[in-house]
This record gives structure tokens, sequence and C-alpha cells, in this order.
């Protein structure tokens, strides 16, 4: 019994010590938290989607505290949102640009071979390891909807021709369908950036025209009719950089024989929510 008293009271003992250790080291390495950091917090949206490249919405106001982001980086929050945030840190709201998800292929099953007729799991990661889903076209989308169960904003609906539409509306570039799509078709682009190339199928001629009717085969007049250099043919498919009305036009889209690459007018969003306050943006 002895024994036994002594083991507890050293167990004990040591405890007390390293309690104690633990509680002084806790007072002195204390980092101090800023007291704005709760306030704003509670003035940003809380949907914690990531769009601002922050793991959530406390640690985009982290970044705002110490100024490694500016208030317009919040895509979720309206106009009016940031106006408040920017007035609440003294700081000049940054510049908004309004970014949205943008899909890379046009062949829904109008368009697009069908080879076969996929019956497993309604899932778009589940049909890409079986054989490719049904699809003819190893690059094209396979309309199961992974992206739209993805998107916690519903900014996504598949059509009746089984591709998936973004609502720009609604869209807050969080990047949820990027990650969902097994074939790499969504990518975040500014909502300014007008010219869209709707395949991504490395294919030329009748190859690509074979498997799909809009499927870009590589035939490079959209290169051609624009100024030298903003076009440029990348593995049989149109590549640029972001441009400027002046450098570039819809004149590039007008002799494309399958529609591979479209025009994509910033006039056509005009139904937007009043809540997000985007009216005057889109239009």
């Amino acid at each position: 019994m002895n024994d036994l008293a002594i083991a507890a009271g050293i167990m004990g003992g040591l405890g007390l010590f390293f309690g104690v250790l633990l509680a002084v080291a806790s007072r002195l390495l204390k980092v101090p938290e800023d007291p704005r950091l709760d306030v704003l917090e509670g003035m940003l949206p809380g949907t914690n989607c990531g769009a601002c490249g922050q793991p959530g919405c406390r640690g985009f106001a982290e970044a705002l505290l110490e100024g490694r982001s500016a208030p317009s980086g919040c895509t979720v929050s309206s106009p009016t949102g940031v106006e408040k945030i920017a007035g609440f840190l003294g700081v000049a709201a940054g510049e908004r640009v309004v970014r949205v998800a943008r899909l890379h292929c046009a062949g829904g099953r109008a368009q697009a071979e069908q080879i076969a007729a996929y019956e497993g799991f309604a899932n778009c990661r589940a049909a890409s390891v079986v054989a490719g889903g049904g699809k003819g076209c190893a690059w094209g989308c396979l309309g199961l909807g992974d992206c739209e169960v993805a998107c916690t904003f519903d900014a996504i609906a598949m059509n009746d021709n089984g591709l998936p539409v973004v609502d720009v509306a609604k869209c807050t570039a969080c990047g949820d369908c990027v990650d969902a799509c097994p074939r790499d078709l969504f990518e975040i682009l500014p909502l300014s950036q007008p010219l869209l190339v709707q395949c991504k199928a490395p294919l030329a001629g009748d190859a690509a025209r074979e498997l799909c009717r809009v499927a870009c085969d590589a035939c490079g007049r959209c290169a051609q009719d624009a100024p030298e250099g903003v076009i440029r043919m990348v593995d049989n498919l149109p590549v640029f950089d972001p441009f400027t009305p002046a450098e570039l036009g819809p004149e590039v889209t007008f002799r494309c024989p399958t529609g591979a690459i479209q025009w994509v007018p910033r006039g056509q969003f005009t139904a937007v929510r009043a809540d997000r306050g985007f009216e005057e943006e889109l239009t």
C-alpha cells in the first residue's frame, strides 16, 4: 500500500507541476487577438465558401486586419456590404472584379455521340472510372450533375440537354464546381471576359466532329481573324490571355464552323438578384 501511495503521490505531483507549467506558458505566450476580428467576421456573409482564397470567413477577416486582402475580395458580400467593411477598417474597398464559373463544353446529349447507356451510380466521378461513362468524347461533360450537387449557392442547374447551366447572379466563384468535375471542365473567369471556348477535346478535323457536332476542329480561323498573337492554337484548341475590347471583338467567332468559340456579351446578364446589388455591374 505504501508503494501505491508513493506512486500516486508522484503522479499527482507531476500532474500538478505540468499543469502549473502550462498555465504559466499560456499566460506568457498568449498572442493577443484583435478585438475587431469578431466584429469583422460578423460583417461577412458567413458562407465560408473560400472564394476569397482564405479558409473561411474568419480567415478572410484575419487577412483584412493584416492588410493581406481588400474588402472587395469577398465575392459573396454585396457592394454595400463591402463598403461597410471598408469604412469600418478605414481602408479602400478595392476594385471589385466579378468572377463566375464557366463550363468548357457545349456537347450535350443532342450534340455529342453516345456510345453506351451508362446505368451505374448517377455520379460523374463514378462514371468517369467505368469506361468513361456513356459519352464518346473522353473530354466532354458526363451530364450527371456532380457540379450541381457541389454548388452550395444553387447557382448550377442541369438542363434538358444534360449540361450544367451557371446562374451568374448566384455564382460566387467559390470553385466547388471546379473541384467536383472529374474532367476539369469548369474554370473561374472574370464576368467581363466575353470570349469562351466551349470545348476541351485536343482533336482536329473529322476526329473531333465525329465525336461532337460542336467540338473545336482546330481549324484555327479564330486565331487568323484575331490580331497577331492574341489567340494562339495550343493542343488543337484556341488559347488567349485576358484582353481589352479594343484588342479583340466578336468577329473572331464568326467563321468558327462548329460554334465551339462563343462571344458572350455582358449585357446578356440583366436578370440578377437585387440583394446582391449587381444590376449596375452586370448590365
